[in-house]
């Protein structure tokens, strides 16, 4: 084979290697205030039929905090967030944070990750939350 068609086939494969996997949210911060109910949302591109799908909350000076992780066929959430505030229904190609009866220590940085087929595709939305 000559080699301009090889170069062309490895650059057309490990070109689209970048983009079998993608994590979306939308930019900017959530402003609400306690008590309301926050969704936080994103979506997903994967060539993976059982993505591991994660959600954290990262405070100021603070390292990031496990909340949630979804996949098609399990759910599991961290002790610290119970399910009844913190919860995500995982859809065909997104899963939604649904923080209920904000508080004020809701107030953070929330990043979802796509995970394992490669380092974590990540993202943030910033929540901020007031008292009324």
């Amino acid at each position: 084979m000559e080699l301009w068609l090889w170069i062309l086939l490895a650059a057309f494969c490990f070109g689209n290697i970048q983009t079998v996997h993608k994590v979306t949210q939308p930019p900017g911060d959530v402003i609400l205030t306690q008590g309301q109910t926050a969704t936080l949302n994103c979506t997903f591109t994967t060539i993976d039929s059982d993505p591991y799908l994660f959600w954290y909350k990262q405070e100021v000076n603070s390292y990031p905090k496990f909340i949630l992780r979804r996949s098609r066929y399990s759910a599991d959430n961290s002790p610290e967030f119970v399910k009844d505030r913190f919860d995500a229904e995982l859809k065909d190609s997104s899963v939604p944070l649904m923080i209920q009866d904000l508080h004020v220590c809701d107030s953070a940085v929330y990043y979802f990750c796509l995970c394992p087929s490669k380092p974590c595709e990540r993202h943030k939305t910033r929540i901020t939350s007031y008292y009324t």
